[in-house]
């Protein structure tokens, strides 16, 4: 997987693709339509956020790059890419239990806050990527 050049894309599956954890400096788009939803991505070394009508969609501590980012009413499914361990933060259904899976490995379930977050950790070790499967 490589970074996300135009910052935020449709890929032809219909998922998003986002983020540029290379990028040197930041760099943000805003206004990009997704579902006749507007969009915004902020990228750069220490962060990278996608947000929906000015809520919290997908956050990183450090940055990612993000790719066949798909939400469904059952859950989140993607693939993350970084330079190192990162913290995710998903805006999710509030005060719910979700089921963790990374790389297909059981991380076990865990709920929601009362604004819906759910942050979780990904161990990443240089140029490397994982697939991470939230459900409810």
């Amino acid at each position: 997987m490589a970074a996300v050049a135009e910052l935020i894309r449709t890929e032809a599956d219909g998922t998003l693709s986002f983020g540029n954890h290379l990028l040197a400096s930041r760099e943000k788009l805003d206004g990009f339509e997704y579902r006749g939803d507007p969009y915004k991505i902020k990228t750069c070394r220490e962060l990278t956020r996608l947000e929906r009508n000015g809520m919290l969609v997908y956050e990183s501590v450090p940055d990612t790059s993000v790719a066949h980012f798909a939400e469904e009413e059952a859950g989140v499914h993607f693939t993350v890419e970084g330079g190192a361990d990162v913290q995710l933060t998903l805006g999710l259904e509030e005060d719910a239990e979700y089921s963790v899976r990374i790389n297909g490995r059981e991380m076990g379930r865990m709920r929601t806050s009362l604004g819906g977050k759910l942050s979780i950790s990904v161990e990443l070790s240089g140029p490397e990527e994982a697939k991470v499967e939230i459900e409810r």
